[in-house]
């Protein structure tokens, strides 16, 4: 292929058959890449530039017929540009002007000798190269012209005094001006102030011709908007390196810029986040390399290396080395790979450590851009754990105290009451009147004491029940007296029915203990509850907020526990329970946060 481009096709056409085979035979011997053909006469040597290609024609001038400038005419408007040299007998100045005006590449006297060929020779191979550079700069020209407008990106062209001479199509989108309104101009025109030094140093750098140049700045578009665009700079030189030019790239990246700002904050505040958490936290690649940890986690595992130097590190190397603190150090690593080929989110797993502490491990697969990653947290629950096994202790304590007051106490109480009643049907007195009410008053303390111990905060299945015939239940099965109730309720509400009545079974008692004599309790409807009020006493307003403990009473009939019971109910279902004064005066109770049946709201 090499020798194709270098070899030198010439068409030699003289009328002298004789002299123009001398003169291939010399011209071929004198450059082994001359391949010349010959013609004697204008119309032959038409017909050979019309069938072959050549790189350059060399022509006699007087030949019969028609001359050498005719064949010039004629070869013209096929090969506009293709080397022609005239090499004539005739030296008359008027035939080098006429020549010289036809457009002939060269002008060249025969002479006698043999040097005349190489003369030619050289003229011939000087004519090629200059048409051969010529044609590859303007395909050249013509590919960068290409490139320049077909380019997603915008262009941008300068001269050496860096104005503006060319800006394509994409450019004018992203910069808003036309080419015309850019040429001539200076970069000034196109940058923000802040942006000016930053640029100034790029121009510095291109105007000494050291390369190209790459650099974000802040740019204006014609509109004004400001918007952020990134360049790549090159200058371009001639052959002896003078800067002939300046061509820059660029396009629009200010939606860019500002994903990779708020990137780079939210990558802070996460960082910040991790390291200050309480917990440990291990952040990994799909490829099992650290992106994040903190230093707790190297705290619960007693690791010295500063987090810092471990971003990058190998988790399985890691799992290994933390494993060693572990009760089943084996299993503390299968555990871990296995969660890993799982890839499903695991919570409150217990790790035991040999130094006595116990360990909480969450874990979480994350989608990653280049797969899925681990996330892993370990917390501390040593404490939390002694605290809930003190707790059990204590709840066996209590359940073992129930047991006691329900039939240790119970019993002999059923005893002394029975008596107390035989002993006032044989004779009537005030004194077994009051260890009468005060044995009642005993069994109504194990009855709320039990509930208090036995039931606590736990609430069983929640069903729809009707607030209304619930209340009316509760009326019923307690001592009312001459107390009235008002209530038009109709709400259907989701909770433990037994314990929902126990509730409303104490306020109402609650208010018929303390309201006075024919009081009238009111069971009501709110946006998210209820509530239940009177028209007694009320409670006074520095009371409130101690009105729900557990044996505090202002009756000598209560004991002290059915407003504690009420607020434990309400909590155990989510609710909340407060107390305010009626619309007349007395009690009201309110509870809120209440879940209603659909069909109800």
């Amino acid at each position: 292929m090499s020798e194709l481009v270098n070899e030198v096709a010439v068409l030699y056409v003289d009328d002298d058959e004789d002299f123009t085979d001398l003169t291939a035979t010399f011209l071929e011997r004198e450059h082994d890449r001359f391949r010349v053909e010959t013609a004697t006469s204008v119309a032959e040597g038409l017909n050979r530039a019309t069938n072959s290609t050549f790189d350059c024609v060399v022509s006699d001038y007087d030949m019969p017929e028609r001359d050498g400038l005719d064949f010039l005419e004629a070869l013209r408007e096929d090969a506009p540009d293709l080397p022609f040299i005239l090499f004539t007998g005739e030296g008359s100045e008027e035939v080098a002007s006429d020549a010289i005006s036809a457009g002939v590449t060269d002008y060249l006297q025969k002479e006698r000798g043999t040097s005349q060929f190489t003369v030619l020779a050289n003229r011939i191979e000087n004519a090629v190269e200059r048409h051969r550079s010529q044609r590859a700069l303007e395909a050249s020209e013509q590919r960068l012209s290409l490139f320049i407008e077909q380019s997603p990106l915008g262009v941008l062209e300068y001269d050496s005094d860096f104005r503006i001479v060319g800006l394509n199509e994409r450019g004018e989108e992203i910069l808003g001006y036309t080419e015309e309104e850019l040429r001539g101009h200076s970069w000034e025109t196109l940058v923000a102030d802040d942006s000016y030094d930053n640029v100034d140093a790029v121009t510095d750098q291109l105007a000494v011709a050291e390369g190209g140049y790459h650099s974000i700045d802040e740019n204006v578009r014609k509109d004004g908007e400001h918007i952020r665009c990134e360049w790549h700079n090159r200058v371009i030189t001639d052959d002896d390196g003078e800067v002939v030019g300046i061509i820059s790239l660029f396009q629009d990246v200010t939606e860019r810029v500002r994903r990779e700002g708020e990137l780079e904050r939210t990558n802070a505040l996460l960082s910040t986040l991790i390291r200050s958490l309480p917990v440990g936290v291990l952040a990994e690649n799909s490829d099992r390399t650290v992106l994040a940890i903190n230093d707790r986690l190297l705290e619960l595992f007693d690791v010295s290396e500063p987090s810092a130097e471990l971003i990058g590190a190998d988790c399985q190397v890691l799992a290994r080395e933390a494993s060693e603190l572990a009760v089943d150090s084996k299993g503390f690593v299968e555990r871990i790979d296995e969660l890993i080929a799982g890839t499903e989110s695991v919570h409150n797993e217990s790790v035991a450590l040999t130094n006595g502490r116990t360990l909480n491990r969450n874990y979480e697969p994350i989608e990653l851009p280049d797969g899925t990653g681990h996330l892993w947290m370990y917390r501390d629950t040593t404490e939390q754990r002694e605290r809930e096994q003190q707790l059990q202790r204590q709840n066996e304590r209590l359940s073992e105290f129930a047991s006691v007051v329900s039939h240790d106490l119970r019993n002999p109480l059923n005893v002394a009451a029975g008596n107390v009643e035989l002993a006032r049907e044989a004779r009537e007195s005030d004194q077994l009147a009051t260890a009468a009410r005060a044995l009642a008053r005993i069994d109504d303390l194990i009855d709320d004491l039990l509930t208090l111990a036995r039931k606590g905060d736990n609430v069983g299945e929640r069903e729809a029940v009707s607030l209304g015939t619930l209340v009316t239940d509760c009326w019923e099965t307690i001592e009312t007296s001459n107390a009235e109730l008002q209530t038009d309720v109709t709400a259907t509400v989701v909770a433990d029915r037994s314990r929902l009545q126990q509730l409303i079974e104490n306020l109402v008692r609650n208010s018929i203990e303390h309201g006075g004599d024919g009081v009238v309790v009111t069971v009501g409807e709110l946006p998210d509850g209820f509530y239940v009020e009177d028209d007694g006493v009320g409670v006074a307003a520095d009371r409130r907020d101690s009105v729900f403990q557990a044996g505090q009473t202002t009756s000598r009939t209560g004991t002290g526990f059915g407003l504690a019971i009420v607020k434990q109910v309400a909590e155990a279902h989510g609710w909340t329970v407060s107390v305010t004064e009626s619309d007349e005066g007395g009690a009201r109770f309110e509870i809120t946060g209440v879940t209603f049946a659909a069909a109800d709201r």
